[in-house]
């Protein structure tokens, strides 16, 4: 299996990935987020062990930018923040397991033959719940046939509700899909970037599709 570790850290990256490809693994290193992102574009890897601060892109921004291009491989995320909401961030942005600093290696190797274990998922290009349908290959969606005319973030926020849809989102967990946790928040962002895909979603019918939960954050219901 190919593995790609995204760790700044020297002093576990190096020990780490010996003790990977001891295990049988090919291990590609990146030691900052920019050198991770265009590495993923170059090979495909079986799995992504991945630190959440890095230099540059951060852990999180990297998967959840995968994501975005329906790059499969299973993340392991790496970090010292251990909070719930810290874990949930990082499950939103598409990790698959979650390791908090400091940890032993053997339980990192065993967590890695766990997720080469489980059956790949399989993304498809077409997300349709309903009258609306997303095409991930275009980038664009469809309301009842007719095209919608999207921003980038319109689109991302619109798929980010569709594939978590009849869940509660917190603006916390929309910030960071949208932004990255490491990015300082505006005030009402969220609030504005939903209000503007809602004047686009709603024509036509009588309730929002993306409902306010006050105090929390939205949910998305099906059209």
């Amino acid at each position: 299996m190919r593995l790609l570790l995204v760790e700044d850290e020297l002093e576990l990256a190096e020990p780490l990935a010996k003790l990977l490809k001891r295990e049988g693994h090919i291990v590609d290193v990146s030691y900052d987020g920019d050198t991770a992102w265009q590495a993923l574009h170059q090979h495909h890897y079986d799995l992504v062990i991945l630190d959440w601060m890095l230099p540059g892109i951060s852990g999180l921004e990297l998967c959840i930018r995968m994501r975005l291009e329906s790059m499969t491989a299973p993340v392991l995320m790496l970090t010292a923040k251990d909070t719930i909401d810290d874990k949930l961030a990082g499950f939103d942005a598409g990790a698959d397991d979650y390791l908090s600093k400091p940890f032993e290696l053997r339980e990192l190797v065993a967590r890695v033959r766990a997720l080469l274990r489980r059956p790949t998922q399989i993304r498809p290009d077409e997300l349709q719940i309903g009258d609306l349908i997303i095409d991930k290959l275009n980038r664009l969606a469809r309301l009842k046939n007719q095209v919608i005319e999207l921003s980038a973030k319109e689109y991302q926020l619109l798929t980010y509700f569709a594939e978590n849809q009849g869940q509660l989102l917190t603006h916390e967990q929309i910030y960071a899909y949208l932004w990255g946790a490491d990015s300082e928040p505006t005030s009402n962002v969220v609030a504005a970037q939903v209000k503007l895909l809602r004047r686009k979603l709603d024509k036509g019918f009588e309730t929002s599709l993306i409902q306010t939960v006050h105090g929390l954050g939205y949910r998305f219901n099906a059209p």
